[in-house]
């Protein structure tokens, strides 16, 4: 009884060391609760942060900037139109256009609705082309990696005439292209 008294006696004495201690007490919470907060702050920011790059890379949510990647093409993958004849014509207008920005010339186009393919939906079209021989390559990366998805079936290259060949003489380029055909709505 006697440290109860001693006690009692202390407090008696100094009556703010009981306030002091409760101000302690209370300021060990608030900073046990702003540590608990701020942790939960940082994994959301973190939750975030992961969710977003994510949505990029799954391809839901364009790149940082707002801008889809640069080289990225765009549009529909498929051959669009109302029929599969417009579908080929706008076949033959992406390739003759590929052949004609390097400077190419077009001799002749034949665009095939009906065979084997046509009825997996894919429309094929042979082009007879004279480009010259660094334009070639230009032009099977045009037709290739733009949109819609093209498909470079066939490929024969005629060299031009003569052993060496007079300069300006353009080789002659018989090329098989298919893609796919989505009727639109």
């Amino acid at each position: 009884m006697s440290a109860n008294r001693t006690t009692q006696g202390y407090l008696a004495r100094h009556p703010s060391v009981p306030a002091l201690g409760y101000v302690a007490v209370l300021a060990a919470l608030a900073a046990v609760t702003w540590v608990a907060l701020a942790d939960i702050y940082d994994r959301h920011v973190a939750l975030a942060a992961a969710t977003d790059m994510l949505d990029r890379v799954e391809g839901r949510k364009p790149a940082l900037g707002g801008a889809m990647p640069a080289g990225g093409p765009t549009g529909s993958p498929f051959l669009e139109g109302q029929t599969v004849t417009v579908a080929g014509a706008a076949l033959l207008q992406r390739v003759a256009a590929a052949v004609t920005k390097v400077g190419g010339n077009v001799l002749s186009s034949q665009v095939e609705l009906q065979g084997g393919e046509a009825k997996d939906g894919f429309v094929s079209l042979i082009v007879s082309c004279e480009l010259d021989q660094p334009s070639l390559q230009q032009v099977l990366y045009d037709v290739e990696a733009g949109m819609p998805f093209l498909f470079v079936d066939q490929l024969v290259v005629q060299a031009p005439q003569g052993a060496a060949g007079p300069d300006g003489a353009r080789m002659r380029v018989l090329l098989g292209v298919s893609g796919k055909w989505q009727q639109t709505k």
